[in-house]
């Protein structure tokens, strides 16, 4: 089938096109490929050139999440418009019409101003079970596009009820934080997608949110991932101190698990540094805090949903690694293993792939090949699984090359592939 000529209409969704090498016919079975059982199907050829004239201004919503994952950027960078906020008609504006239409004044058949909405904290409530699906996807998968996207579409929605309708200070602030806890969430998606440029502007964006909403929960939680960032990009000492802000909130002197948290993602940032007395020290103060802490106390969602002795466990396995200290990383890293709840599979498999590389680093290849071997087939796309995995490749060649180990693990590994 003839492609179409120069397109006037989306020019940008053209030129990703041509850069991916995409036909009409193809990106529609790309899409197509992507979608869910229910949506299968619905995407042709026509349904493209309508995108690239600029038929179709904003597609569906899965559409345009499937186009987000082939082309790894949002659909306004791909060229389409989100359509404006749908406001209430003037009852001005549509008296004169009236009138000037009939020539008959009912300007009291028309309200003044329509009554404004309400907004509550059940609304609030809403928001926030979409929140906690949120945080269940990025346990299951981690790192996606779609989860990034996602993530800020719901944050604008939190955002738009701030202007559609009245509310108490109480019902606003909460509005706030949640807004800026889905922003959190993408930042953690872009941080563990290795997205680090996006992970920076959400972080600038959720901060701002995050303090307008005095809500100091989410402030640690923004700030904490901050200093994850920082490590994954090798800037300790950025790491430090922006995990210093989150550490220094009332939150986490109020709070023993918010504590923990803190002192244990600091143990991962000394790591880098080589301070291994400072790494020893921050493991001590995050066991003792873990153990004072209530296991009843009201905590957010996202907290309750991952942090434990076996997430203590997995960021201390992290820190030793950075050490060289194989064998303290292996023994954490079976206890980390041992205690990850049964949904945690991004982080089993990062704890997985950490445990084959401690096991190499103590000579031990038969063992850390089969370890290796284990991380399931479907997360060993993740980004940052893959990294740790390519990693453990080239350690394994420096190490044994030639060896029947290395052999197994190339033809495993170009199986998979």
């Amino acid at each position: 089938m003839a492609t179409l000529g120069p397109v006037e209409g989306n020019e940008r969704l053209s030129r990703r096109m041509t850069e991916a090498g995409y036909k009409q016919v193809e990106l529609a079975e790309k899409v197509n490929a992507f979608l869910t059982a229910g949506c299968r199907g619905t995407i042709s050829d026509r349904t493209v050139r309508n995108w690239l004239r600029g038929e179709t201004r904003w597609p569906h919503p899965r559409h345009r999440e499937a186009l987000e994952e082939l082309f790894g950027c949002t659909a306004e960078e791909l060229g389409f418009i989100p359509p404006p906020p749908v406001d209430e008609e003037d009852p001005a504006r549509r008296r004169d019409f009236v009138v000037a239409a009939t020539g008959t004044a009912v300007a009291a058949a028309v309200p003044a101003q329509a009554a404004p909405k309400r907004v509550g904290l059940s609304d609030v409530e809403r928001l926030q079970e979409k929140f906690a699906a949120i945080i269940a996807t990025d346990h299951r998968v981690g790192g996606r596009i779609s989860i990034e996207t996602q993530a800020q579409g719901l944050a604008g929605e939190a955002l738009a009820l701030q202007s559609r309708g009245t509310a108490s200070q109480r019902t606003r602030g909460a509005l706030y934080a949640t807004a800026a806890s889905f922003i959190s969430s993408a930042m953690w998606a872009a941080i563990d997608g290795k997205r680090f440029e996006a992970a920076q502007r959400h972080h600038d964006r959720a901060s701002s949110l995050a303090a307008m909403s005095g809500d100091v929960a989410i402030q640690f939680r923004i700030w904490s991932h901050a200093g994850s960032l920082y490590r994954h990009l090798g800037r300790p000492t950025d790491a430090l101190a922006a995990n210093d802000v989150a550490r220094g909130l009332p939150i986490a002197r109020r709070d023993p698990l918010f504590a923990s948290l803190g002192h244990a993602r600091h143990a991962a940032i000394h790591g880098l540094t080589g301070d291994a007395a400072a790494v020893r020290r921050s493991l001590g103060y995050a066991e003792d805090s873990l153990e004072r802490a209530a296991e009843n106390e009201p905590r957010p969602v996202w907290m309750t949903a991952f942090y434990d002795r076996a997430e203590l466990d997995g960021l201390a396995v992290a820190a030793h690694l950075s050490l060289g200290q194989y064998e303290d990383a292996e023994a954490r890293a079976h206890r980390s293993l041992a205690g990850l709840r049964p949904y945690m599979n991004r982080s089993r498999a990062i704890t997985t792939a950490r445990l084959a590389r401690a096991q190499l680093g103590q000579g031990s290849i038969e063992a850390a090949v089969a370890t290796a071997m284990t991380v399931p087939a479907e997360v060993t796309a993740h980004p940052r699984v893959a990294g740790m995995l390519s990693d453990f490749r080239r350690r394994l060649h420096r190490t044994a090359s030639g060896s029947t180990p290395a052999r197994t693990w190339d033809e495993y590994a170009h199986d998979d592939a």
